[in-house]
């Protein structure tokens, strides 16, 4: 339907939701003809003309900012100029406003803007332009930055709820009238295509046409909704937005580990209607929350599964440059993970400011700090709560043992002190002989919190204590075959070799390098190297290609086959130290934790004299209790998800060029334009408090991007056209109060998505 009716500068794109009926109007006219409103708004009205024509060399972009000026805030647009002298705007003052003489000026030497860039502005603009500056100029910040503001719309007869009240609104200044109500038939197939994706059932659409009754209508979109098909249909919505893909792209196209699984879990997600902001957490920080929502059905964690979202991404299998390939999967990374949940498009600020949002180049690389210290891994899929249980009991048993034990012993103080450190010609990157893991990090079953230092080590039939066990990491702490890994703090290569003290099956040790995983040959095949033998190794890692580059030691029992991960059901490996070295590998490796060694040794040798007994009531049933616990704790499938790193803070690179590193780094944080308190002060990534940021109550954006999002699924243009895009660049909306009585009750309602689509 073409209009050219009043005001029609407001009527973009209407849309209308009465009585359940649906429909369209759009209008077109000559915008150079439209009618200026009486009050104007700087966000509705002049902003949009600013950005188009000016914000390139006057907007908040140092680097191309053209005379010192700013016109994207009101401090810059009303400062003495500094060629010419004036006010680019005087407020109240049209007449004496440079950018009206600047914009209305036949001369081509100085008219803005200037002919060279193809932009001028119409009539209507420049009359805005007038009028509001005569009006007082009034700056505000860009709508979507300013918190969603409640209002009730007037109520009119017949409407269902607010919606149809802020649509008919519109549609009275237009002076249009809405379209018959659709009818039954017409109702059930767009209700049925839109929340499942497929035509009714003939036998649906018997019993809807059938049914007589006031809420007929309410009944049929519940069945829908109730539907596994809603899932789908909505699960599908989503893998578009954060680009879903079973394979990784480019020459051999790779498997994503466990893709499929994420695509089941948004179903699942969506058909339970599992709260929005729990699906926020979980993508960006399912490993770290503190409640883990568990499948009702069968105990499985579904909220770490979240964290494929990040595994998504493109990847090279050999890039000659990783630490371009690391800097380019970040950038999308951010990109995806900005503009789905802030509809913002962060990554312009890779390389300067952004030229149009209030997002410098210092946020970009805060958010980038938080990517960098995460860690991709592959995650077993079968975690269930039984399985923590299981561990909690099994720790406890061993535990009790281990103090039953140590109750016996007369004589257990050893006074021997650490050697005294002499020059050494290598470097200790961890030392598991002590107790503890040496400030690396654990994940998953397999390693725990500390080494085997001083545990039992029982016959096979676990009636008698045979020895104290010496230190090491171990993936068989507890048994052969569960998943773990255990990785390194993050160090920059300064020695040609690594070297590492091994023994396992089917296992193995790499060092990534930049983050790198599709670790193979013909340029990256040294970096893993395969665990296969029972007797102690000394594996060696020649790195004197990388030197320069950040590294971590990452150990895991099972193997890569063309980057699936596989573990054996007799996969282990264990690690008494690494090291960094030049030229040799040291005669010795003097060890970092002797007394607690010595100790151990002591314990051993009451063990022998029979000061500590070898056998105890009750020690068969505990190593049959324990085998048994054992036995639920193995996994062999896997999907790829992430675990946390160390907290890297990241420099700027200078225009974006990661071989040119500004010399400050970066807090790990947020955008500074949506929250005051954007640094996060923690150890780990930031990928928590990111997700609290992106939460956070007073952040305008989140709730608003959704429910955009959810209108445009269902009348298939959003309220804000731009979905991805909320900020300067994107379009306006077309009803904001609308969007935000929306956007406030989607928060006020618990984040429901079904609840908000049925509304």
């Amino acid at each position: 339907m073409r209009i050219s009716g009043r005001n029609a500068a407001l009527c973009s794109s209407l849309l209308a939701f009465l009585s359940a009926g649906i429909f369209l109007v759009q209008c077109k006219s000559d915008p150079s003809s439209a009618r200026v409103p009486d009050q104007v708004d700087f966000n509705f009205h002049v902003r949009p003309i600013l950005v188009q024509n000016c914000y390139l060399c006057h907007g908040p972009d140092p680097s191309s900012r053209k005379a010192d000026l700013r016109l994207d805030t009101y401090e810059g647009a009303t400062a003495l100029l500094k060629e010419g002298g004036g006010h680019a705007i005087v407020p109240g003052d049209a007449r004496n406003s440079e950018v009206i003489k600047r914009i209305t000026t036949k001369d081509e030497k100085v008219v803005m803007p200037p002919p060279e860039s193809n932009l001028t502005l119409n009539d209507y603009e420049i009359a805005v332009l007038k009028k509001w500056i005569n009006q007082g100029a009034e700056w505000k910040k860009h709508w979507a930055f300013i918190p969603p503001k409640s209002s009730e719309p007037a109520h009119y007869e017949g409407s269902v709820n607010a919606i149809d009240d802020f649509i008919t609104e519109k549609l009275d200044e237009q002076g249009l009238e809405p379209v018959d109500e659709a009818s039954k038939s017409s109702l059930i197939r767009r209700v049925s295509y839109l929340l499942t994706g497929i035509p009714p059932t003939p036998e649906e659409l018997a019993t809807f046409l059938a049914d007589e009754s006031d809420d007929a209508y309410e009944k049929m979109v519940d069945q829908y909704l109730k539907s596994a098909g809603f899932g789908e249909r909505w699960a599908r919505h989503w893998m578009d937005v954060v680009r879903y893909a079973e394979t990784r792209g480019h020459e051999f196209d790779y498997e994503i580990v466990g893709a499929w699984r994420y695509r089941d879990y948004l179903i699942r997600a969506f058909n339970e209607n599992v709260p929005y902001d729990q699906l926020v957490k979980e993508h960006l920080a399912g490993d770290l929350v503190q409640e883990v929502r568990w499948n009702p059905d069968n105990g499985l964690n579904e909220s770490h599964i979240g964290t494929a979202f990040y595994a998504l991404g493109e990847g090279k299998h050999s890039p000659v440059d990783i630490r371009e390939e690391e800097a380019d999967r970040i950038d999308n990374m951010i990109d995806v993970t900005s503009k789905t949940f802030q509809g913002l498009t962060v990554s312009c600020a890779k390389c300067h400011d952004h030229k149009f949002d209030p997002i410098p180049t210092a946020d970009y690389y805060a958010m980038y700090g938080v990517m960098e210290s995460s860690r991709f891994s592959p995650k077993p899929a079968r975690l269930t709560y039984e399985q923590l249980e299981n561990l909690a009991e099994l720790e406890a048993l061993k535990a009790g043992l281990e103090e039953m034990i140590l109750s016996h012993a007369a004589e257990l103080e050893v006074a021997s002190a650490d050697d005294p450190r002499t020059a050494q010609d290598y470097e200790v990157i961890g030392d598991f002989r002590g107790e503890t893991l040496d400030g690396w990090k654990s994940d998953g079953l397999a390693f725990g919190k500390e080494t085997t230092l001083g545990e039992p080590v029982l016959n096979s039939s676990g009636t008698r204590i045979m020895r104290f066990d010496g230190g090491k990491a171990s993936s068989r702490r507890l048994s052969e075959g569960i998943f773990g890994a255990l990785r390194s703090p993050n160090f920059e290569i300064t020695s040609d070799f690594i070297g590492v003290r091994t023994r396992g099956e089917a296992s193995i040790i790499r060092i990534v390098i930049d983050n790198f995983q599709l670790i193979q040959w013909p340029i990256y095949g040294g970096l893993e190297h395969i665990v296969d033998t029972k007797a102690w190794k000394d594996m060696v890692f020649d790195l004197s290609a990388w030197k320069g580059h950040k590294a971590y030691i990452e150990v895991m029992p099972g193997r890569y086959d063309r980057h699936i991960y596989e573990m054996a059901e007799t996969a282990w490996v264990e690690v008494e130290y690494a090291i960094a070295y030049d030229d040799q590998w040291p005669q010795s490796v003097a060890p970092k934790y002797k007394g607690e060694m010595d100790r151990v040794a002591k314990m051993n040798e009451l063990l022998a004299k029979g000061l500590i007994p070898k056998s105890y009531n009750g020690l068969a049933s505990r190593y049959e209790k324990q085998s048994e616990l054992i036995a639920t704790l193995q996994d062999s499938t896997f999907f790829t998800g992430i675990d946390e790193g160390f907290g890297i803070n990241s420099p700027v690179f200078d225009r974006g060029n990661h071989l040119n590193e500004l010399e400050t780094a970066i807090p790990r944080g947020f955008l500074s334009a949506v929250t005051d308190d954007h640094q996060f002060n923690t150890e780990g990534s930031g990928r928590l408090d990111l997700a609290n940021a992106i939460l956070d109550q007073k952040n305008p954006l989140t709730s608003r991007v959704m429910v955009n999002r959810i209108w445009h699924h269902v009348f298939g243009r959003g309220l804000v056209e731009t979905v991805d895009n909320f900020g300067l660049q994107g379009k306006l909306p077309s009803h904001p109060e609308l969007l935000d009585y929306l956007a406030i009750r989607f928060q006020n309602e618990g984040w429901s998505i079904k609840d908000m689509v049925k509304y």
